[in-house]
């Protein structure tokens, strides 16, 4: 069967968040792989019960440890160590292998209660930050540096806009303490850590608006830590960086 057939099918009885990204159907496949087998071996289970059951009276021949012990496990050992195997492929490729040369550069910061998204601008590279320059209230979240010329041109908004169809990577930060960046649609889930940066590439290929959320408890505004990021096609996502990139322009002029 193939594999969007079988997702199709798996998801009339295990319903999954729409599937809004490139590397989302093996990580379906997968998943579904997983509970397909799980209900096969908890089926099975109770047939062996019940047949123990209903046949415990009758006198029969003693059955030999290798068929009735070894032979079981060896078969759970190797399909368990197939289901390991793919998955680990499947987390390599995204986690451990990094994100193409031409892939859009993006910059994700979580803080106590906001996701803040940044674009390096014209010139693709990111400006200098400092946490003494850090102010919400007076329009540098970042702590951008304004002494830093490459960061004259960068972009900040408060929505992660992409353009679908391309590989997209994020770099992930936390001002304060750890978050958990998350998008259910595009199989994304990658906590961001003060102190560190974290990596994870993806390619959103359905265009549209989707949820993020932070899945770590990270104090008591957890609950409101939301953003919105919304995917575009190519010539929309060009109009709109163009626009918001030339109204960034007109602000940084004295």
């Amino acid at each position: 069967m193939h594999s969007a057939q079988a997702i199709a099918t798996g998801q009339r009885f295990w319903r999954l968040p729409v599937d809004a990204s490139a590397h989302g159907p093996a990580l379906d496949t997968h998943l579904l792989l997983n509970l397909w087998i799980a209900l096969a071996l908890l089926a099975l289970a109770h047939l062996i019960l019940l047949a123990g059951l209903a046949f415990r009276r009758r006198a029969s021949r003693p059955v030999h440890t290798l068929l009735l012990e070894y032979l079981p496990l060896a078969a759970l050992t190797l399909l368990f160590a197939f289901l390991a195997a793919r998955a680990q492929q499947l987390w390599a490729a995204q986690r451990y292998t990094g994100a193409s040369l031409t892939a859009m550069q993006v910059e994700v910061t979580g803080m106590q209660f906001a996701w803040y998204f940044r674009y390096p601008g014209a010139d693709a590279a990111f400006g200098e930050t400092k946490p003494t320059l850090v102010a919400p209230g007076e329009g540098n979240p970042l702590g951008l540096d304004p002494a830093d010329r490459h960061g004259a041109d960068d972009l900040v908004t408060s929505q992660l806009v992409l353009p679908a169809g391309r590989e997209v990577d994020l770099a992930l930060h936390a001002q304060d303490v750890i978050h958990g960046f998350s998008v259910p649609e595009m199989r994304l889930k990658q906590n961001a850590v003060p102190g560190q940066t974290a990596h994870i590439h993806f390619t959103p290929t359905q265009p549209g608006s989707y949820a993020i959320l932070c899945t770590q408890l990270c104090g008591l505004g957890h609950y409101r830590m939301q953003a919105t990021m919304l995917v575009l096609p190519p010539a929309a996502f060009d109009t709109w960086l163009q626009a918001h990139e030339a109204a960034a322009g007109k602000r940084g002029q004295p």
